[in-house]
């Protein structure tokens, strides 16, 4: 399940859902949340957009990617955009599998994966309504390239 969202969205439910996969022994999720501060200390919201239609498709492929490499039962990722404030829940990944290695694995890699492949734009907004594009980590790069190489 892959959805590109507005709306918040509730982590027991979607944990709930992913433990209905089957013989599942394990779920390893991670919930992004938009940080307190930014490049700039006077940052007083994100603004997000992203590429309909192409998102979706480039997630799910990194979805069977996962499926590929690990042994997973289910997959949910949640992406929200539009303005969001300091603080808010911006991206949900959850995996579910029967043994926590294949879990945690990739659950890792979908969210290293989403931040460098995706196509998402991040825009902060400052307190004076001023805006920036917030340009890819050097550092996300780099952990998104050492799964290639796995």
């Amino acid at each position: 399940m892959i959805r590109i969202q507005t709306e918040d969205f509730d982590i027991g439910e979607q944990t709930r859902a992913l433990s209905a996969a089957g013989d599942t022994g394990a779920i390893a999720t991670f919930t992004g949340l938009v940080r307190t501060s930014g490049d700039r200390q006077d940052v007083r919201a994100l603004f997000l957009e992203h590429y309909p239609g192409m998102t979706e498709s480039v997630i799910e492929d990194l979805a069977r990617q996962a499926g590929e490499r690990w042994s997973i039962q289910a997959v949910r990722v949640i992406h929200r955009v539009g303005e969001l404030a300091l603080g808010e829940q911006i991206v949900f990944v959850g995996v579910a599998s029967a043994h926590r290695g294949d879990a945690f694995a990739a659950c890792e890699f979908l969210m290293d994966a989403l931040k460098t492949s995706a196509p998402f734009w991040k825009k902060e907004i400052t307190e004076d309504g001023e805006s920036h594009w917030v340009e890819q980590k050097a550092s996300d790069r780099d952990k998104a390239e050492g799964w290639r190489q796995d």
